[in-house]
């Protein structure tokens, strides 16, 4: 089990941490696309095909009734796992489309933005990362049984003591093409930590999968992989291997940024693309009306971003400049978490449950949509 580091384990270490930040082209605010419909090409996406990608075609509901869901994440049997925020359940849809409840994660305290949050699946453990009485932490569960019948068993700690609040909490945790865990942790409404190197509050951390700091973090010893973050909530990586994370600003700009090792990405200091080069500029920006930003997904060579408050999915397309556009406006309201789907196809979890949405017939869902070539 790890616990964040004391100061003097990481004290002499923190100047090299902020030095060595890698300083983007500063630029003018990225142009935002008003809403669109979702346009409807006329073939579908080969799966082993590459290249950029959007949503087409009718929307299916493969799952209804859920409450306040937060993450999921697809099993190899086919199976797709659920957090549920408030009630601390993790349920599993089955292939056939059954929904049932896996067990409770004990210990979780939830209250406004704070419960059970991202889980990830691992050699047959689930990690969880949730608020407790006293903090945000990641506790790793052992997964038994077989598709339509998992249960969970013994739990152990991987990281504890991380700050926690009403909201600002993060809370994604994601398993690299390293191997390695990530997670990111929100400044939990305490702004001076995300530029504190000795907090891991207002960072994304990477870990081994006992807690432990990989010999090749920037910091030696600690698990801080990048710093300067407000609240970021999506992590996924592309067919490069680059790191996206997404990220909720405070009354300016919602950012989706490309991560680095040791990189300084600015809050409080900065929100959205600023004039410092010690910080790291956001590939892309929105206003907050327009994102709030939660789950990301990497599918060929699009990254999809799922928008709370922007009522919207996202498409995120690498280039120079990045280029972004929006679907399903005010069609679904809320979105929490995007996942790849079987068969070229995209998940979208809704989150209109979760006391500032409002609820639609059916809600929470799990959505299905096609993806086809994009002109």
């Amino acid at each position: 089990m790890r616990t964040p580091l004391a100061a003097a384990s990481v004290a002499a270490a923190s100047a090299a941490l902020l030095a060595g930040c890698t300083a983007q082209p500063q630029g003018e605010p990225m142009p935002v696309p008003s809403a669109t419909s979702t346009p409807t090409p006329s073939a579908t996406v080969d799966p082993l095909t590459l290249g950029p990608v959007q949503p087409t075609g009718a929307v299916s509901v493969l799952a209804t009734g859920l409450a306040a869901p937060w993450s999921m994440v697809r099993l190899e049997s086919g199976s797709t796992l659920v957090s549920e925020r408030d009630t601390a359940l993790i349920k599993e849809l089955t292939a056939e489309g059954t929904l049932r409840d896996v067990g409770t994660i004990p210990g979780v305290d939830p209250g406004g933005e704070g419960g059970l949050l991202g889980i990830e699946v691992v050699d047959d453990e689930l990690f969880a990362y949730f608020t407790s009485a006293s903090d945000n932490r990641i506790v790793a569960f052992d997964l038994v049984g077989d598709a339509g019948g998992y249960s969970l068993a013994d739990g152990r700690d991987v990281v504890t003591g991380l700050a926690k609040a009403s909201n600002h909490n993060g809370g994604r945790i994601k398993i690299g093409p390293d191997g390695m865990l990530y997670a990111t942790v929100g400044d939990a409404s305490q702004p001076g930590l995300a530029q504190d190197p000795v907090s891991y509050n207002g960072k994304i951390l990477r870990m081994q999968l006992d807690g432990s700091a990989p010999p090749d973090n920037p910091i030696a010893g600690s698990l801080v992989y990048s710093l300067g973050h407000r609240n970021p909530q999506g992590l996924a990586w592309d067919t490069d291997g680059r790191l996206w994370a997404a990220e909720f600003g405070q009354d300016t700009w919602d950012e989706i940024n490309l991560i680095v090792a040791g990189g300084n990405y600015g809050w409080p200091t900065v929100e959205g693309i600023g004039g410092d080069p010690a910080f790291v500029n956001p590939v892309a920006q929105w206003p907050t009306d327009d994102a709030s930003p939660s789950g990301l997904a990497v599918v060929r060579e699009t990254v999809f971003m799922a928008g709370l408050g922007g009522e919207r999915l996202w498409g995120v397309y690498a280039g120079d400049p990045v280029t972004t556009a929006s679907f399903f406006f005010d069609s679904y309201g809320r979105i929490r978490d995007v996942i790849a789907g079987p068969n070229g196809t995209l998940w979208m979890l809704t989150n209109n449950t979760d006391g500032r949405g409002d609820p639609r017939a059916g809600d929470d869902q799990i959505l299905q949509v096609e993806l086809a070539p994009l002109p």
